[in-house]
């Protein structure tokens, strides 16, 4: 297929298969996301028996790495030049390291120190991290190439979450129903080290295929994307155009609302399987269930979120839909400290929770598609600001946001098992009742906070769907200029 770049990408409509494929590659993410979130936690901790802090502690050094190599990463994918373009080189090459890092984290040396262990984990998240940089980076940069339309852009990003829904949920289900199975020595199936390294080997097959066929599927748009002009780039130029480019005001407000938010996201999901086990006493085949709940509300999300776009606006959706989740996430465990729910084991709890749990799933999902389609529209207004198209840069920092979800998390969690003395090789039920509730006395202010802050951000953005209309009319009359030779 041949085509002529476009001038601007404002006007293209996208295809459903194009879509597909483009959110299919998500999955990727959305496996290794939910197992970081879900189970690495309580594997190290509570399976191989390193403390709780110190896992955190890992997670949060390979995250700091991941501040300085994301933006990196989007300059160098920025100002690639290759028959390919500047997105697909890249997404191809992460692949195969993706998939094998992913296996040997869930497979750290049996007979280590905790020392030893501890440094295994860094390199291994480290190398993780760096490698789904690689694709997810130049990934998510394509949702600014493919089109420039303010509410397709929400659209073809609501493929990409409900992707990675998808692809965390499904193994998330498998790893409960067919790989953390309860034994003779280990009741209770997640704390079985058995399931763990056939979860990893199961997981990281999946990441390699959601890969591939994702970069497959979206090759045939690679003559409609943009083309890097030919120039001289030394590293003082890209540290100066990386500068300038992340100094945008609306981009700044979106850092710090997305770094927040997924802050408290990620906190809950690090955190949400000690709730689940110690806090409601629930098992292993009830826990599973809240893979539908989750489905659901993603499913709902894809619904939800386009109307929000189209009614509200990106900005005000957000607003209105970010606290609301932030209430259903926290509520079930305020009524619990309050003393206004019966105990364990009623009929009305396990229902109220798979409820909740749908609508903050729901919510906070269209909250987080909001916000990245909102980084999209910043595209355009630092290009007439600057002259330069720098999707990779700003979608570096989404990338770090996504990732800050399970590597903030985790080290929250730690911090806050950590703080309230919470036992290793802890039983469900023979857990001190003080400390269980001190997991919850400590859990919702600090979730409080976190969306307090994120909201107070998402209030200085100001890209409107009508500002982005007018700077994509200035960008194609600007282009057309040069076309005549008017302006340089």
């Amino acid at each position: 297929m041949s085509a002529e770049p476009a001038i601007h990408p404002a006007a293209r409509r996208l295809s459903l298969p194009t879509k597909l494929f483009y959110g299919l590659g998500s999955v990727a993410f959305g496996v290794k996301d939910n197992g970081f979130q879900t189970f690495l936690l309580i594997f190290y901790n509570q399976v191989v028996g390193l403390p709780s802090a110190t896992v955190g502690f890992a997670i949060m050094i390979a995250l700091v790495f991941d501040a300085f190599l994301d933006p990196i990463t989007g300059q160098i994918s920025d100002n690639w030049r290759s028959k390919w373009g500047r997105r697909h080189p890249f997404m191809y090459a992460a692949a195969a390291p993706v998939a094998i890092t992913y296996l040997l984290i869930w497979n750290p040396p049996h007979g280590w120190s905790q020392g030893a262990l501890f440094v295994y984990l860094i390199a291994t998240a480290v190398l993780i991290r760096t490698f789904i940089t690689g694709y997810e980076i130049p990934s998510t940069a394509l949702s600014a190439e493919l089109t420039a339309e303010y509410d397709e852009r929400t659209k073809l990003l609501n493929y990409r979450f409900l992707f990675q829904w998808i692809g965390g949920l499904f193994m998330y289900f498998m790893a409960f129903k067919v790989f953390l199975r309860p034994d003779a020595a280990h009741k209770v199936g997640q704390l079985n080290p058995a399931g763990y390294a056939a979860y990893g080997l199961a997981a990281a097959g999946v990441m390699l295929f959601a890969i591939l066929a994702s970069a497959l599927g979206t090759h045939r748009q690679i003559p409609y994307l943009r083309q890097p002009p030919r120039r001289e780039v030394t590293l003082g130029v890209l540290a100066r155009e990386m500068f300038t480019t992340l100094a945008h005001g609306s981009f700044l407000a979106m850092l710090g609302g997305t770094l927040f938010f997924a802050m408290a996201v990620g906190l809950g999901f690090s955190i949400g399987l000690y709730f689940q086990t110690y806090f409601w006493e629930l098992s292993a085949a009830q826990i599973s269930i809240f893979t539908f709940s989750s489905l659901t509300g993603a499913a709902l999300s894809f619904v939800v979120t386009p109307l929000l776009s189209k009614g509200l606006g990106k900005k005000a959706g957000a607003l209105t839909i970010i606290p609301i989740a932030g209430m259903c996430a926290i509520g079930p465990i305020s009524l619990r400290l309050a003393g206004l729910l019966p105990p364990n084991g009623s009929p009305v709890i396990f229902p109220m929770l798979l409820a909740l749990g749908v609508a903050t799933v729901c919510l906070g999902t269209a909250g987080a598609i909001l916000m990245a389609s909102m980084i999209a529209d910043i595209v355009e207004d630092s290009e007439l600001r600057t002259g330069r198209r720098s999707e990779g840069l700003f979608f570096a920092a989404a990338a770090f946001i996504n990732k800050a979800v399970s590597g903030i998390g985790i080290f929250a969690s730690g911090m806050l098992l950590a703080a309230i003395h919470f036992p290793q090789h802890a039983r469900p039920g023979q857990v001190d009742p003080q400390i269980v509730r001190n997991l919850g006395l400590i859990y919702a202010p600090v979730t409080i906070a976190l969306y307090g802050l994120a909201l107070f951000c998402l209030t200085r953005y100001g890209i409107t769907r009508q500002r982005h209309e007018e700077t994509l009319r200035e960008l194609v009359a600007k282009a057309e200029r040069v076309a005549e030779g008017i302006e340089s």
